[in-house]
């Protein structure tokens, strides 16, 4: 496949453990360019998701531009997860910092250009929704320049892993959430409940972490007190949330099946703020926009974790 024919790729997110396994599946896909990496705060705070982002594309030996964007959700501070990726989203590993720096172009400024020069692209998100909720609010005519539009994102059935309906990335920034879901007129969903549904046992992911590459090395350190953690509260298998969203957004071939409904984001609930609440039965009337993961086939999520670390 020549570089003319490459899909072109655009990635927001907020790097975070399992954001850089995701990015390093995108890094080696042959039929996708990186046109970019849009950041955003979340997992931890935005300086330290930058400069995580600028170090994997280091590692990986790729050049994409890096974009900082939002340091905060849109209306509401929210919590991170450093409890989960260490306090610098890396694993406190205290790796050696990047060589280049970022770009001085806002993320969502640097979504709406590319959006212009290279219409029908890809968009994937892997974190909180607010550098796309801003560029949406700047430019409401964005989605009709979007090819496809893949959210990690949601917990359809209410079984959350930030709180007992809510799951991180949409709980994190909901009234971006609710911005990004009524402005597109379809977007692909990977909620945390079809990630829980593709666990991968630890001794195959650590099997392969050991792989004698600068990936796989520099992937084992960083995720090493992630695994630990996940190990200890979710039992016997790794879950890659990220990953398995990129993996839909790379092969959506590989799906076995989606569920197209209405869905609408929680942001006032004092008991489900952040909820994704689907309108399983399309009672309400509401257009169903929501194409929702549910499933993908195994062989082919393993085969992009494994190339990502070749």
């Amino acid at each position: 496949m020549s570089a003319t024919d490459r899909l072109p790729l655009l990635i927001d997110t907020d790097p975070g453990v399992d954001d850089a396994w995701a990015l390093l599946m995108a890094f080696a896909s042959p039929a996708h360019e990186v046109l970019g990496l849009t950041i955003t705060a979340g997992n931890v705070g935005l300086e330290h998701t930058v400069r995580n982002a600028l170090k994997l594309c280091e590692v990986a030996g790729v050049d994409a531009p890096v974009y900082p964007g939002c340091a905060v959700p849109l209306v509401f501070p929210a919590e991170d997860a450093a409890y989960v990726h260490g306090r610098d989203g890396f694993g406190d590993t205290g790796y050696l910092a990047p060589t280049r720096t970022a770009d001085v172009e806002h993320a969502a400024l640097a979504m709406i250009r590319f959006s212009h020069s290279h219409p029908g692209l890809l968009l994937v998100c892997l974190g909180p929704l607010t550098n796309l909720a801003l560029a949406l609010r700047l430019d409401p005519t964005l989605p009709s320049r979007i090819g496809r539009l893949v959210v990690m994102g949601g917990a359809v059935t209410g079984q959350g892993n930030t709180s007992v309906s809510a799951e991180f990335n949409i709980a994190f920034d909901p009234e971006a959430a609710h911005i990004v879901f009524e402005a597109f007129p379809a977007f692909d969903l990977v909620d945390w409940e079809a990630v829980l549904r593709h666990g991968l046992p630890h001794a195959e992911v650590e099997a392969w972490l050991d792989a004698a590459t600068p990936k796989a090395a520099f992937y084992k350190a960083i995720s090493q007190r992630t695994r630990e953690w996940s190990e200890g509260r979710r039992g016997t298998h790794w879950h890659s949330a990220d990953g398995l969203a990129m993996a839909a957004a790379l092969e959506p071939e590989a799906a076995t099946g989606w569920h197209r409904h209405a869905i609408e984001v929680e942001t006032g609930g004092r008991l489900a703020r952040g909820a994704t609440i689907v309108d399983w039965a399309d009672r309400s009337g509401r257009p169903a926009k929501a194409r929702i993961l549910a499933g993908l086939r195994p062989e082919r999520f393993r085969h992009w974790l494994r190339l990502a670390l070749a």
